[in-house]
């Protein structure tokens, strides 16, 4: 049995198994009904509300961290205070394809590399990866997940840094990667305060990834959460940053067994030279 479930979603809900532990937080997209009764929501073991300033309500016996396994990568878990994990199960497909389109010794760049569910699916497919966040707390989380998958001697460079300064850099130097990674967030602060808008900043992000693929490239694999980058809009991005090439596109979701709703959960897009 996976250790990441989805047992229901209604209402703005979710419903989600994590390990041996039921959680019951926002979604957004849950606008049908839920199907499952309230005895069986009543059934997690903490609940998230976002107003007003978000809170966790916890039963007694709730760890303030756990560890379970996705798709082979383990992962620390622990609540935080905007109601996340750690992890973003929607990601798993994402990591089993990264796994099946790397080789021995590729040089793999992950931007707002979060907890490294990209990083420990390059590293375990022998890949060099360069894991870069702007938080050093998540950085610091993704080494511990790290050393969860035995990893902690695996090629993987650990920067804490802001994505625009870091890809300016890489440029002048005129370092290479094979094949880049990156999950922007709607809205965020760099490690100095830098203020990064998705719809402002992510066309110039692209473009410096495109100077910084190597002659040989593998692929460029895009995911995002913000409301109005759909697979169609993401795919549009790569195919004209990356025009000699194939971009695929599609909804990431959640899914349960086959009683369930799968809770569409963001979107990808991925490209792979010709």
């Amino acid at each position: 049995m996976s250790d990441y479930e989805l047992l229901d979603s209604g209402d703005g809900r979710k419903l989600e198994r994590f390990g041996p532990y039921i959680l019951d937080r926002p979604s957004l997209q849950s606008v049908w009904r839920p199907k499952l009764g309230k005895e069986e929501w009543n059934r997690a073991h903490a609940k998230f509300t976002r107003e007003p300033d978000g809170l966790w309500e916890k039963k007694r016996g709730f760890p303030d961290e756990w560890a379970i396994e996705v798709e082979g990568i383990k992962f620390k878990l622990a609540p935080t205070d905007f109601g996340h994990l750690g992890i973003f199960p929607e990601q798993r497909s994402c990591w089993k394809w990264i796994q099946n389109h790397l080789g021995k010794g590729a040089n793999v760049l992950n931007l707002f590399a979060y907890s490294g569910g990209s990083t420990m699916a390059a590293a375990l497919a022998k890949a060099q990866a360069t894991h870069l966040d702007a938080s050093k707390k998540m950085c610091g989380w993704a080494r511990e997940n790290a050393v969860l998958n035995s990893l902690e001697e695996a090629p993987v460079r650990w920067i804490v840094d802001d994505v625009k300064k870091f890809l300016k850099r890489e440029v002048r130097r005129k370092n290479r990667y094979d094949a880049i990674i990156l999950d922007p967030p709607s809205f965020g602060r760099g490690a100095k305060g830098e203020v990064f808008k998705i719809e402002k900043d992510i066309q110039d992000i692209l473009s410096d990834c495109k100077e910084l693929l190597s002659e040989q490239p593998l692929f460029v694999l895009l995911t995002c959460h913000s409301p109005g980058f759909t697979p169609i809009a993401m795919s549009h991005l790569l195919a004209q940053f990356f025009p000699e090439g194939d971009v695929e596109a599609g909804e990431m979701v959640l899914e349960g067994d086959e009683n369930v709703f799968p809770l569409p959960s963001g979107s990808f897009a991925r490209w792979r030279p010709c």
